[in-house]
């Protein structure tokens, strides 16, 4: 009979509609999106060390822009981890939290694009 009730409360529970927590969903955006800088980031830096400078000076910008990314993405983190449990399942902020997706990974893609063409006119 326990087993039964236990089995029960486990399909209300599924059948209930899950909400969403800003806080997580902003978090795994956060994360995902400095993988993905990280990784254009340094695909884009050995491309171009690959046609032509040969000095450590790329080496220290990729370190220098990795380590700055990192504030802004915190940046965009702190703002919803602030949230009460009520606030975080509220689904009010649904504008709010797409417009600091969009802001967030248009700035991990185009960062990297645009430091690596900055590069190239100079060098």
């Amino acid at each position: 009979m326990n087993e039964l009730s236990t089995q029960h409360e486990a399909a209300a529970h599924e059948a209930e509609p899950r909400t969403r927590d800003w806080r997580k969903a902003m978090s795994d955006h956060v994360a995902y999106a400095l993988l993905v800088y990280t990784a254009l980031q340094i695909f884009l830096t050995v491309k171009a060390m690959s046609q032509g400078s040969s000095s450590i000076t790329p080496y220290i910008a990729l370190v220098v822009l990795i380590a700055a990314i990192i504030p802004a993405c915190r940046w965009f983190e702190k703002r919803w981890t602030h949230l009460s449990d009520e606030q975080a399942a509220d689904i009010s902020y649904a504008g709010a939290f797409r417009r600091d997706t969009i802001g967030l990974w248009l700035m991990a893609i185009s960062l990297p694009l645009a430091i690596t063409g900055l590069c190239k006119a100079f060098i």
